[in-house]
Order: C-alpha cells, then sequence, then structure tokens
C-alpha cells in the first residue's frame, strides 16, 4: 500500500482507475501528450474549444492584460476590460438583451449558480418573496455546485450528494429517438404534451416557481437532443404566462457551437437569464457569463440596488482578455458560420454528412446533433432500441478504442434511463480542416467496430 501511495500522482485526479497521458501542446484540431503522440480532440474539450488549440492572438491579450492589471476585487473597481468585454458580449447575444447586463464568472457552475440566485432575488425585489423553487427536466446537466446540482437530472452525477441537495421538481423532456408519446408529426406533439407538464408543474407549486432553467440542446447528460418543433417557443409561453423566468443553459450550446451565436435562436426563444461558459473562452482561460434582460437588471437597479452575491475571482480581468479575444477571433474568421450544419459547403455540414454514414453500424441507434454539437447512441438492439447492460461500459470501450487510433470523444452513460444508455458527445473545433473530418469518423468507425468484438 506504501508502495502505490508513493508511485501516485500528487494530482487529484479525475479518476484512480487509469492512466492519463500529460499534454503539453495544441494546436487547431489537435493535441499532443509528452510522449510525442497526436490527438485529434473531436471533443474540442468537453464541448469547450470550439476556435481551435494554440491561437496565439489569445494567450497575446492575456499576456497584455497581465502586462497592465492582473486583478482587482469587483466589490472595489470596475475595469475598462469588463465594461468593453461586457457591451459588445450584450450585442452578440442580441436585440433582446439591450439594455441588459452582464455578470462575469470563472466556468459554468458558477454561472448557473449565480443564475439561480439572481432568479431568486427577482422575485423578492419584484415582490413575489413566495417564489423560491427553480423547476428543470429529468437527464439534464447544469452543474457540480449544490445549487447546480440541484436542478439537474443527471442521476450518476447527483445520487451521491442526493442528502446535501434542496430538491425541486424535474419534468420530462422530449427525446424522440425513444419518445414516450406519439411521434408521427415529427415530434410537435410529443413537446406540447411536455411543454403542458411544465405548466403542470407549475401550477403544482402554488405560487412558488421562480424560474425554469433548460438546455436548448440537451448537452452531455442526454447527448445533443435537439428540440421538436414548436416545443421551445411553447414552455417559453408557459413560463411568461405564469411569472416565472426563463432560464437558458448555454454553457455548452452557446457561443456558436451550434450554427448560431446561442442555441436559442433556432427556435427565436428569448430567455430572460442566459447562462455561458465553456465556448465563451474556448478553453483558454477560466471564465463563464450570466447574461441578464433588462427586465431583471432592471428589477435590481430600481429595487434594492445590489445584488446579494459574488466571488473573489468573478470579472477576472486576464480571463476576461481571453473571452474578448476568442469572441474577436470567432467574428473575424466566422465560425458561427462555419459552425452551421444546416449551410452547404461548412465544416459542420461535411461533419454532419460524414457522421451519418455510422448509422449502418450494428451497435449504432441513433446520430443527432446541429452545428458542431453531436451524439451517437449505442445499442444492444437496434429493433429493440434496448441498451447495452451498463456494466459492459459500451460507450468508454468506444472512447478507449479511439483513443488508441488518436482520437478523443467524450463517452456517456445513463441517458436511457439514469444507468442505462451508453453515448458519445462529439464537438470538434470549428477550425477542422475537411481530411481531418473523414479520417476522424473513419477511425471512429473503427473505434465501434473494436468495441462490438466479444471480449
Amino acid at each position: 500500500m506504501k508502495q502505490q501511495t508513493q508511485a501516485r500522482s500528487s494530482v487529484f485526479r479525475r479518476s484512480f482507475r487509469k492512466d492519463f497521458p500529460s499534454a503539453v501542446r495544441g494546436e487547431g484540431a489537435y493535441v499532443w501528450d509528452s510522449a510525442g503522440k497526436k490527438y485529434l480532440d473531436l471533443a474540442g474539450s468537453a464541448a469547450v474549444n470550439l476556435i481551435g488549440h494554440g491561437v496565439p492572438e489569445i494567450s497575446a491579450a492575456m499576456a497584455e492584460q497581465a502586462g497592465k492589471l492582473e486583478f482587482v476585487h469587483t466589490s472595489q473597481f470596475t475595469t475598462p476590460i469588463a465594461e468593453e468585454y461586457a457591451e459588445e458580449l450584450l450585442a452578440f447575444a442580441g436585440k433582446h438583451f439591450e439594455g441588459g447586463a452582464v455578470y462575469f464568472t470563472c466556468g459554468g457552475s458558477e454561472s448557473v449558480e449565480t443564475a439561480l440566485k439572481l432568479t431568486r432575488q427577482y422575485q423578492v425585489e419584484v415582490g413575489q418573496s413566495q417564489r423560491h423553487q427553480i423547476l428543470s427536466r429529468h437527464l439534464s446537466y447544469h452543474g457540480s455546485t449544490l445549487g447546480a446540482l440541484s436542478v439537474s437530472g443527471n442521476k450518476r452525477r447527483r445520487e451521491m450528494y442526493l442528502p446535501m441537495v434542496r430538491e425541486f421538481p424535474h419534468i420530462g423532456m422530449p427525446y424522440c429517438y425513444r419518445c414516450a408519446f406519439d411521434c408521427t408529426d415529427g415530434c410537435r406533439n410529443c413537446g406540447q404534451q411536455f411543454a403542458a407538464e411544465l405548466k403542470h408543474a407549475i401550477e403544482s407549486a402554488n405560487g412558488e416557481a421562480a424560474g425554469f432553467i433548460f438546455e436548448p440542446v440537451s448537452g452531455a447528460t442526454l447527448g445533443a437532443v435537439v428540440p421538436p418543433p414548436g416545443y421551445l417557443q411553447s414552455i417559453a409561453e408557459v413560463c411568461r404566462e405564469n411569472g416565472v423566468l426563463l432560464i437558458a443553459d448555454e454553457v455548452m450550446t452557446g457561443m456558436g457551437r451550434t450554427g448560431r451565436n446561442f442555441a436559442v435562436e433556432h427556435w427565436d426563444v428569448k430567455p430572460d437569464i442566459l447562462v455561458a461558459a465553456k465556448g465563451l473562452s474556448s478553453g483558454y482561460a477560466p471564465l463563464g457569463a450570466v447574461i441578464a434582460s433588462q427586465k431583471v437588471v432592471d428589477a435590481i437597479a430600481v429595487g434594492s440596488g445590489s445584488f446579494l452575491h459574488g466571488f473573489t475571482y468573478n470579472a477576472h480581468p486576464i480571463s476576461l482578455a481571453a473571452g474578448r479575444a476568442v469572441l474577436q477571433y470567432l467574428q473575424t474568421h466566422k465560425l458561427v458560420e462555419a459552425a452551421d450544419s444546416n449551410c452547404s459547403g461548412t465544416p459542420a455540414t461535411l461533419f454532419k454528412q460524414a457522421l451519418e454514414t455510422l448509422r449502418e453500424k450494428e451497435s449504432v441507434g441513433d446520430v443527432r446533433g446541429i452545428g458542431l454539437l453531436w451524439a451517437i447512441e449505442f445499442v444492444a438492439d437496434k429493433s429493440t432500441k434496448r441498451p447495452f447492460p451498463p456494466a459492459r461500459g459500451f460507450s468508454a470501450l468506444v472512447a478507449a478504442a479511439a483513443l488508441r487510433r488518436g482520437l478523443l470523444v467524450y463517452p456517456m452513460q445513463g441517458s436511457v434511463d439514469g444507468t442505462a444508455g451508453d453515448h458519445i458527445l462529439l464537438a470538434p473545433p470549428a477550425v477542422i480542416a475537411p481530411d481531418q473530418v473523414l479520417w476522424s469518423v473513419d477511425q471512429l468507425a473503427s473505434a465501434i467496430r473494436e468495441a462490438q468484438s466479444p471480449a
């Protein structure tokens, strides 16, 4: 036991059951480890990197800011970088957020935590102090802090901490591959059924519902499920009619990942609060943001005048410099357009077409997604959609086989019922080249074949 302890890394890693290669360099769609092996980052480092690794303009902007001012506390100062970047980000978020404001954090979980507290304070400020419940959906994920876990529906990530978590109602969500309702009309009916479930949950809350948080396109937990026509518009209407704030969690889908600045734009949905992270800095620095509409900001500005919340490192100047440089790079290089899978000739469209070829594989049940956010769901039986036994860890087998081939994917389990159900999430950077797309899908096909083989 003592020898094992001495050999163990001093870093508290995510798993003590596997070895992690040591990454030392990144460029474009590639990452290199210390042994010189090259990996194509088809996961975008957990759907984080959209602009590619090693972009010198970003590190230069960070270094320039560090040379001027590395940090001040937001209880004492604002900074030029915060003011300028917030204004640019509001413009990027669209006309609906004119007159709003941005609260900067260090990541997605912090941003969700901020959004939940902001929702509660908004309701208090407008005279609705009884409203405190935050409704959310099953098979969702909103972050790892206890507050964010309380509104998440990822069974595996929640179950250990449930005694510590404040529980609020969770409702179902459209998942057309395994639809619980009639899907003969392209899932429009099922979307309305789930919107009606939200309405019922709000009514059952007896006036205590404060907000509803949702991912416009599901993230890692369910795997890039695109909502059916009319669903998001209906839940937005339900929230508006019942005085419930609509919170769009765009930690994974925002900043161009789906081929729009933010995914809600695909359905012309206007949330009261929009949460961003991951692609906000494309991984170059820890950064998240809560973008609040004018209605929400005004309630506090003309009410108590103070948001009772804060982190030491929110609006960190160096992180903001990274985020602002990423936003400029996105716009200058038209990477949002590159991530549009409905536009001919884009990297996203080529990626979509290449992934469709995997449907013929024996264990591939579904290929779904939008833009540069896709998932492949695996099944033991295509005709019945029966999932693999959880103990087999099929998605992990595919990921391991892909890794050996120099391909990074994001494996997940539990998409059927929280325990069973395997899929991999794919979110490459928008700078991925056509030959890289074709090579990666070919390698992925080989990895799936290997995982299918009897042990």
